[in-house]
């Protein structure tokens, strides 16, 4: 590999398959040939390699280097001296075994988000994960994820496992032959299905709608924001109040039952709990009816549109898709469940195109037929701890240690974590009221961090150690729904001293006496062949063409034969469910569950059921804010590159909101604009949009958190990152999934001297 040959080679990320090149000293990115709607990201890569952002050599915090190990407010603030990797590794290695030896493995914390890259051996969360399953004996784990927090955990118990239920049910090809109806609570947003771990060779969401809706399927939006579905899908908006999915399903599902649109036989032959759920839905049980004119003073909608909504469901072939937006909110699990439930009502799953499909277009892996053999990844070893914590409680978990908390029907207890080792994520991108959150950091004795940019991760970190970007190494892309096997080669130098991950952790475990257990006696091209002979002796098993090793990586990419599009566990169920009874406690759908209702939750009862939300609109916070997946990058993952940068107005996120509540604050196309609530502060440019529905403004994630004065204990985000805003609790006591979607605010045009950004900038030292 050289910068200056010209050569155009394979490559792949989350968001596609491409080949770069440099050309006149400059990196040149091209989308996959194949790929029919490629998207923008890829061209983050080029003025990201060498950003002014990227981290050079390894550093440390001038307190922790100074005074040692332990709890500190100087995280964020203090400026950092750069020292040589044999003086990183070997103070690491030290408070690694210093932590190991005086509080145990359980008093580590792993964290990663496994976003780092689409290679499967530099795979950020599988390469932290060996490491301090070898070198410490193990490490408290988070599960879960910030996505699907409530869904993970609700869905196997109402029908079966979460991938086998998101990844293998309904497809595109599906929609295209066979759905008459797709009703999409939260939409399905092109820019989120762009995205899937392990990398997407064809992005073929928005051409399926276009056929999809040339055929004759009719796409409804049931969401606050009009292009949550793509202009191809041609679909009816109605725009709902946030947060109140569950009582418009709730108004569709009486109105099945009190015209008698329901399916009474598979309720009788597929579900169980239909006897203990339709007392609470009539009304008999409370007192209330779940009727049309009973869900629509809630969510806005129309009670004769929504009784035309049911009927138009049950009068055709109907997909009840749901995005994972609608589970990011308090009472996340009542959506997901209630949306199975009507589903069941219609009597459609497990039909071609019909039925349920939760998180269709969520990302790019949904939708897509499942690859007929293994893609192996790097073995991560035994755990030997225990504790883990639902991924989004981390704050709760540094602040309370010993605090009790319940999870999916346990009582568990947070561990006192003394060091928390990070590689790959961004906790001040994902995790939400991002000051509480510097403020549980200040509680443990040290933070190490791998990144190739300053993050505010990062910037809070007491070691920080240079890694490399995936361009800047060679790894394998794939994933078990994308037919396609890519070579990543290398296609730059390393910035500065940057190593990857794989090359400190083996320096690392050498000082810790463990590096040829680490290694097993491979480099990272050793492991590469090792990986890839998993796939290759499948195909070889299957009688299909299997290359060598040397001739993948010469050829680029390897083509994967793919399973049948069968409908997987739901439609095997559904034609027949005494042979194939659903992985459940009944075997059956569960509409009421016995294993819920016996946790005694009163944030999630037994069957689904309309839980007002407390996080609403108020007087000095009469707004929604709605922050969601952001178009220009992958989480806050290169918020530094050109598609990123160029999306920005005067450096800042731009928040839209709607014409009406803009003029009724004196703000105007293009105004900086402050957003606030008792929890936090940030600035954002204004722009105004008729697709956001009054009362709504959208401000999406990923601009890095950059607090105008760090010393503050309260800043204000000059960059625009919505989480300084949204509440930190869990969805209930169930899933304690990630609330961050939802939260309540005011808007107002900011009049004092525009501070600058400085988020891309290095920290002192």
């Amino acid at each position: 590999m050289t910068e200056q040959d010209g050569a155009m080679r394979p490559h792949a990320a989350h968001w596609g398959a491409f080949r770069a090149g440099w050309q006149d000293g400059a990196l040149v990115v091209e989308p996959h040939p194949a790929d029919p709607d490629p998207s923008p990201i890829l061209q983050n890569f080029p003025e990201a390699l060498r950003h002014r952002a990227r981290i050079a050599q390894p550093m440390v915090r001038r307190g922790w280097l100074e005074r040692g190990p332990g709890p500190s407010t100087g995280r964020g603030r203090e400026a950092f001296v750069p020292v040589s990797w044999e003086k990183a590794l070997a103070l690491l290695a030290g408070e690694l075994a210093r932590v190991r030896d005086s509080h145990g493995p359980q008093a580590v914390f792993g964290g990663s988000y496994g976003w780092a890259s689409a290679g499967r051996f530099h795979h950020a969360q599988s390469q932290i994960h060996r490491f301090l399953n070898i070198a410490l004996g193990g490490y408290v784990r988070s599960v879960n994820s910030y996505s699907a927090g409530a869904s993970a955990v609700i869905i196997p118990h109402i029908l079966g496992p979460f991938e086998a239920v998101t990844r293998r049910n309904v497809t595109w090809e599906q929609i295209v032959g066979h759905t008459g109806l797709v009703l999409s609570f939260g939409g399905m947003a092109v820019k989120n299905s762009a995205v899937a771990s392990g990398g997407v060779s064809r992005h073929v969401e928005r051409g399926a709608m276009a056929a999809a809706a040339a055929r004759g399927t009719r796409f409804v939006l049931i969401g606050p924001l009009r292009d949550d579905l793509p202009e191809e899908a041609g679909a009816e908006w109605l725009p709902i109040t946030p947060g109140t999915d569950t009582a418009l399903m709730l108004g569709m599902a009486h109105t099945l039952l009190a015209e008698g649109l329901h399916d009474t036989a598979f309720l009788a032959t597929h579900c169980t709990g239909w006897d203990r759920f339709a007392p609470y839905l009539t009304g008999a049980a409370d007192g209330q009816p779940k009727d049309a004119a009973w869900a629509a003073a809630l969510c806005g909608i129309p009670a004769e549109r929504i009784r035309q909504l049911a009927r138009d469901a049950a009068g055709t072939r109907t997909l009840i898709s749901m995005a994972h937006s609608l589970q990011r909110a308090e009472h996340g699990e009542q959506p997901v469940w209630m949306a199975a439930v009507l589903a069941a009502m219609l009597g459609q799953i497990g039909l071609p195109g019909g039925g349920y499909n939760y998180a269709l277009g969520a990302i790019a892996h949904y939708g897509k037929r499942a690859n007929a053999v293994p893609i192996a990844g790097l073995p991560q070893g035994r755990n030997g701890v225990r504790d883990f914590i639902p991924v989004a409680r981390i704050s709760d978990m540094l602040l309370n240690p010993g605090a009790p908390f319940d999870y999916n029907g346990q009582r568990l207890a947070y561990p006192d974590i003394k060091l928390v080792y990070w590689a790959g994520g961004n906790p001040f991108h994902h995790h939400q009221d991002i000051n509480r959150l510097r403020r549980a950091f200040a509680r443990i004795d040290t933070l190490v961090v791998h990144e190739s940019a300053w993050t505010a991760t990062a910037r809070h970190a007491d070691i920080v150690l240079p890694a490399t970007l995936s361009l800047e190494r060679e790894d394998i892309a794939g994933s078990p729904n994308d037919p396609l096997l890519i070579a990543m080669h290398q296609l730059a130098k390393p910035f500065g001293e940057a190593r990857d991950d794989y090359a400190i952790f083996a320096g690392l475990a050498e000082r810790l006496g463990c590096g040829d257990a680490f290694t097993e006696g491979r480099d990272a091209r050793g492991w590469l062949r090792h990986l890839y002979e998993t796939t290759r002796a499948a195909l070889a098993e299957r009688g299909e063409t299997a290359p060598s090793f040397e001739e993948f990586w010469r050829d680029g990419e390897l083509a994967l034969p793919q399973a049948p599009d069968d409908g997987g566990i739901l439609r095997a169920f559904r034609e027949d469910p005494a042979a194939n009874p659903l992985p459940t406690p009944s075997g059956r759908i569960e509409i009421f569950s016995e294993t819920i209702a016996g946790f005694g939750y009163d944030d999630c009862p037994g069957h689904p059921a309309w839980l007002a939300p407390t996080d609403t609109p108020a007087p000095g916070a009469p707004l929604w804010l709605v922050a969601n997946q952001p178009a220009t990058r992958l989480h806050s993952q290169l918020d530094f590159g050109g598609t990123s940068a160029a999306s920005k107005r005067r450096g800042r996120e731009v928040v839209r909101l709607h014409p009406q509540d803009a003029a009724a604050r004196g703000i105007a196309e293009g105004d900086i604009v402050r957003l606030h609530n008792a929890r936090g502060a940030c600035l954002a440019a204004a722009a105004l949009s008729e697709a956001v529905m009054p009362g709504v403004v959208q401000l999406a994630t990923g601009a890095w958190y950059d607090p105008e004065d760090p010393n503050d204990e309260n800043p204000l985000c000059v960059h625009g990152n919505p989480n300084v805003l949204t509440r930190d609790m869990g969805t209930s006591r169930l899933a304690q999934g990630c609330t961050g979607q939802l939260t309540a605010l005011e808007v107002e045009k900011f009049t004092g001297n525009l501070p600058p950004v400085r988020a891309w900038d290095p920290p002192a030292g």
